[in-house]
């Protein structure tokens, strides 16, 4: 099995005999003795996300940000579906019915997953509606002290 090694834009590809190769000894919780082809090196991860393959990691001294793609990952960027996950915003409809109490974008502004995108006021409680995911603000078809009702849009995306 391959590993490519993302760092920046270099990328390099690790087999798992590569591994065998090195002499790691680890010395504390997050630090590490390596030895290889004679050159001896400390690392020290910083941070680790085993969900995304990401890492921060010091060698002697320098920083880098590496990601990990296995085989798995390989072939699905080589079949073109690693931009599968990403969702495109579409038009924003009123969730139920309301007031609207604030909007907090403009037309031709970016948005990306999660961002705050109008406070709608149902039933005494005040909603922020947030990106569903990525996409521009076209244009917004309510104000300030609309009212609106369930499914009506009230956010045009690109």
């Amino acid at each position: 099995m391959n590993y490519n090694i993302n760092i920046g834009e270099q990328v390099f590809t690790l087999k798992k005999e590569d591994l065998s190769s090195l002499d790691i000894i680890q010395t504390t919780d997050n630090q590490y003795h390596i030895l290889q082809d004679g050159k001896a090196y400390q690392a020290e991860l910083e941070t680790a996300n085993f969900n995304d393959k990401t890492m921060t990691i010091k060698v002697n001294g320098n920083k880098y940000e590496i990601n990990i793609e296995d085989s798995y990952d390989q072939l699905v960027k080589q079949m073109g579906l690693s931009n599968a996950g990403s969702q495109k915003m579409t038009n924003v409809k009123a969730p139920m019915p309301g007031l609207v109490l604030d909007i907090l974008v403009a037309p031709d502004q970016e948005v990306a997953k999660g961002d705050a995108l109008l406070i709608l006021e149902a039933m005494k409680m005040e909603n922020v509606l947030k990106a569903e995911g990525d996409g521009v603000v076209k244009s917004i078809e309510v104000t300030k002290g609309t009212a609106v009702d369930k499914g009506q849009i009230i956010i045009e995306m690109y």
